[in-house]
């Protein structure tokens, strides 16, 4: 799997393309809100066929969806986040 192909490596650069910043400049980082290599993992190539799961999360807000087929859905959230209260559900 290339860097290209990773989800977070995706989904950085959706949100990155929203805020008109490269994607190293989000702040904070993805990998101190959500745990990149497992976000990584859970999306990695395996037999074919096989139904990958879908993923809510939120991060400097917005709210971030990746579905079963791996296409990421990113939408402002309603209200200003918690900082300390990053959301991640399966």
């Amino acid at each position: 799997m290339t860097r290209e192909e990773l989800m977070s490596v995706r989904v950085a650069e959706k949100i990155a393309a929203r805020e008109g910043v490269p994607s190293s400049e989000l702040t904070p980082p993805m990998y101190n809100v959500i745990d990149t290599d497992a976000l990584d993992s859970l999306y990695r190539s395996t037999r074919d066929g096989q139904v990958k799961p879908s993923l809510e999360f939120t991060y400097n807000g917005y709210f971030v969806r990746i579905d079963s087929s791996g296409r990421i859905h990113v939408d402002e959230t309603a209200t200003t986040p918690d900082p300390d209260a990053h959301g991640l559900s399966c």
